[in-house]
C-alpha cells in the first residue's frame, strides 16, 4: 500500500462508517458483513463501534472463492434449503433492532461461468428465507449502510491499465476515499452538508407530487407512474427509533417508489451491471402496464433472464432514482462495475421490491396495503443504470401539465 497516510485515512473511514453510516449509539447491536480480505478495516470498524457504545459487534465473514465453490459443487438440496439457524439468526437481528454494515469488495465476475440455474436457485431460496430481514431493512425498522473496500480482483477490473496489482488497489482505495469525503478535514460534517443538499432536492420534488415521469434519451422513451402520496428521499434516513443513518456511502441520488402498474415504453442501460457474480451489459427492456414484456442484453442475458424470473415482482420496478450527470462519480469517467458506485453516476431504476418509506405511512402498512397502493413487492431489489448527458426527464402532473426536471442529464 503506497497511498500517503493510508492507515490514518482508513481509520477515518471506519469512524465515518460507524458514526454516520449506522450512527452507533450506546447499547446498539451491530452486524458487520465483510470479506476476509478486509480484516484490517473490519477491526477498525469494530473498534470504533465499541468506542461509540455498541453492546456487541457481530462479524459475518465472506469469501469469493468459498462462495463460488459452494455454488458450483454443493448438492441441490443445500442450494435451495437455507438452514434454520441462519433464519433464526437474522430474525434475532431484526428483533433486537441490530444495525447492519455491509462492506462490498467482491470481484464483479466472481461467479462468471457458474451455472446460472444454480445461482438463481440459491438466491431465490435466500430471498424467501430471509424475508423478515429484507422487510425490516426496506421499512427502515433498522439502521443499515452499504460501503466499499478495495478488493484486489475488483480493483483489477476497474483499473486494468495500471497492470501492477498494488497500484490498482491504491487507485480504487483513492476513489473510495474521494467519493465518501474521507479526505475532508471533517468527513462527518461534510456528510451532514451533503445530506442537507440532497434533502432539499427531495423536498422540491415532494411538493410537486407528480403523477408520472417521462424519460427520453437515445434508446429510451419511458413513462413511469408515481403513486399518490409518494415520498422522495435523499441521502440520510431515519429508523423507527428516530436515529439518522446513511444507507449508502457514496450517494448522489434522490429516489422514490414508482407505481409498479403504470410503466410503459422502452429503456436502455448506459452502464454495466454486476449481478450474481456476472457482468451484464447492453440491456434493453420494453414495459407494458408496468411489466417487462421483452428484454435483451449484449452480455449476461441468461443471468438477466434468471433475475427477471425470481418472482412476479422481479419484472416490475421498485425504485426510480435521479442522479445528475455532473455528479463527481460520473465526471470521474470511471466504470466501477459495482452498483454502489455506478448507480451514483447515473439516473437509475430498480427491479423488485419498493421501499415502504417511499410512501406516506408506508412503514406501518401491511404487504397487501403496500401492493394496493402500487408499491412493488418482491424477494429481490436490483438497480440498473439508464442515465447520460443526453437524458431529458419531464414531471407530469394530474392535469397533464409537464414540468422539466432534467435537461441533458442535469437538473433543469
Amino acid at each position: 500500500m503506497t497511498l500517503p497516510n493510508f492507515n490514518e485515512t482508513l481509520k477515518k473511514y471506519a469512524q465515518l462508517i460507524a458514526e454516520t453510516g449506522v450512527n452507533v449509539q450506546k447499547g446498539h447491536s451491530i452486524v458487520l458483513q465483510i470479506s476476509v480480505d478486509q480484516a484490517p478495516l473490519a477491526r477498525l470498524i469494530t473498534e470504533e463501534a465499541y468506542k461509540l457504545g455498541a453492546a456487541e459487534v457481530i462479524v459475518q465473514w465472506n469469501d469469493d472463492f468459498i462462495q463460488r465453490e459452494f455454488l458450483q459443487h454443493a448438492s441441490e438440496d443445500h442450494l435451495q434449503n437455507i438452514p434454520q439457524y441462519k433464519i433464526d439468526q437474522t430474525n434475532d437481528w431484526v428483533e433486537k433492532g441490530a444495525s447492519r454494515i455491509s462492506v462490498v469488495s467482491a470481484n464483479p465476475d466472481a461467479l462468471a461461468g457458474v451455472d446460472a440455474d444454480r445461482v438463481a436457485l440459491f438466491q431465490s431460496a435466500t430471498g424467501k428465507a430471509l424475508v423478515n430481514l429484507r422487510k425490516a431493512t426496506q421499512a427502515n425498522k433498522v439502521s443499515w449502510t452499504v460501503v466499499a473496500a478495495a478488493g484486489k480482483d475488483w480493483a483489477a477490473k476497474v483499473f486494468p491499465e495500471l497492470k501492477d496489482s498494488d497500484k490498482q488497489v491504491d487507485a480504487l482505495w483513492d476513489e473510495i476515499f474521494k467519493t465518501t469525503r474521507v479526505y475532508e478535514a471533517d468527513p462527518v460534517e461534510a456528510w451532514a452538508a451533503h445530506d442537507k443538499k440532497l434533502a432539499s432536492k427531495a423536498d422540491e420534488l415532494n411538493k410537486e407530487q407528480f403523477s408520472a415521469l417521462h424519460y427520453t434519451a437515445p434508446g429510451t422513451d419511458l413513462t413511469i407512474g408515481l403513486p399518490k402520496n409518494h415520498l422522495w428521499e435523499g441521502a440520510g434516513s431515519d429508523n423507527v427509533r428516530g436515529e439518522k443513518f446513511m444507507a449508502n456511502m457514496p450517494t448522489e441520488e434522490v429516489f422514490t417508489a414508482p407505481d409498479n402498474r403504470r410503466v410503459d415504453g422502452y429503456v436502455s442501460s448506459t452502464k454495466p451491471l454486476s449481478y450474481a457474480g456476472t457482468t451484464i451489459t447492453g440491456m434493453k427492456f420494453t414495459f407494458k402496464d408496468g411489466k417487462v414484456i421483452d428484454f435483451s442484453a449484449e452480455q449476461g442475458e441468461e443471468v438477466l433472464g434468471k433475475l427477471l424470473e425470481t418472482d412476479e415482482g422481479a419484472r416490475h420496478l421498485g425504485e426510480v432514482a435521479l442522479v445528475p450527470d455532473p455528479s463527481p462519480i460520473s465526471q470521474s469517467g470511471i466504470t466501477f462495475y459495482n452498483t454502489l458506485f455506478d448507480e451514483n453516476a447515473s439516473n437509475h431504476l430498480a427491479f423488485g421490491s419498493a421501499y415502504a418509506f417511499n410512501l406516506q405511512g408506508g412503514t406501518e402498512m401491511t404487504e397487501a396495503e403496500l401492493k394496493e397502493a402500487g408499491l412493488n413487492r418482491s424477494q429481490t431489489h436490483v438497480d440498473f443504470m439508464i442515465g447520460s448527458d443526453k437524458m431529458d426527464i419531464d414531471g407530469i402532473k394530474e392535469d397533464g401539465t409537464r414540468v422539466p426536471i432534467f435537461r441533458n442529464g442535469d437538473w433543469a
